[in-house]
């Protein structure tokens, strides 16, 4: 941990992991703006992250940034460690880190590439899901940002779609495991191949951290219709 804090929040907490940029920091705003004490959580990028904990600060807000490497078992426990230490519990998790695209033909693509992919896409969504229904507080909230490929795009992204659909299952699976503690866990998802702004996602992942957006558990919900996916 290595940012200062403002007190403690009159709201709850939660942990973004890919926090530093893109859907993960925009969520990260939206959520310091609703009264979330919020981790900003990153690997590479700590003048960003260390920005935006300076910037929610100064509006009053609560925030830390925390360095992790999320497909490391022990650094995402870690993870968890420190937010508690630092807030007293955790009541949201937002799963937003996220790998880069890739593009190539199934073909013409090395096994160490995939297994880069599984580990960033599969491996680090199945260990931040894991601690988080080990230490959410009941009636938590866990949201996995996702993609998802169809119809022409998959000839580009399938490889790329196929690691990130464990997403999908795992969202699915781990719903129901947590229901009896009224822990909801959703998916967002993105078609790879069209933009979305992400103040977007984040209006979505504040909706199933609201009130109304608690009703929902185990779905996948696609940003642009945000309806269920069948």
């Amino acid at each position: 941990m290595n940012t200062a804090l403002n007190g403690s929040p009159a709201g709850h907490v939660a942990i973004v992991t890919g926090g530093s940029r893109g859907a993960g920091l925009a969520t990260i705003r939206r959520l310091a703006a609703d009264g979330y004490a919020v981790v900003v959580n990153y690997l590479h990028d700590q003048r960003a992250a260390e920005s935006t904990v300076e910037a929610i600060l100064t509006d009053k807000g609560a925030a830390v940034a925390v360095r992790a490497d999320v497909t490391d078992d022990l650094d995402v426990q870690r993870l968890f460690a420190e937010t508690i230490a630092a807030f007293g519990g955790i009541d949201a998790v937002v799963h937003a880190v996220g790998s880069a695209v890739t593009t190539a033909p199934v073909a013409e693509v090395e096994v160490d590439v995939f297994d880069a992919l599984v580990r960033i896409s599969t491996r680090a969504t199945f260990i931040v899901n894991r601690e988080a229904a080990r230490h959410l507080r009941n009636g938590g909230t866990i949201v996995n940002l996702t993609s998802s490929a169809d119809g022409l795009s998959l000839t580009a992204y399938g490889l790329y779609a196929a690691t990130k659909a464990a997403t999908d299952v795992l969202t699915r699976a781990l719903a129901p495991e947590l229901r009896e503690r009224d822990i909801t866990v959703n998916a967002v998802c993105i078609e790879v191949d069209t933009p979305c702004a992400p103040h977007r996602v984040a209006d979505v992942v504040a909706y199933l951290l609201s009130d109304h957006g608690h009703r929902l558990t185990g779905h996948v919900l696609r940003v642009g219709d945000a309806r269920p996916a069948p």
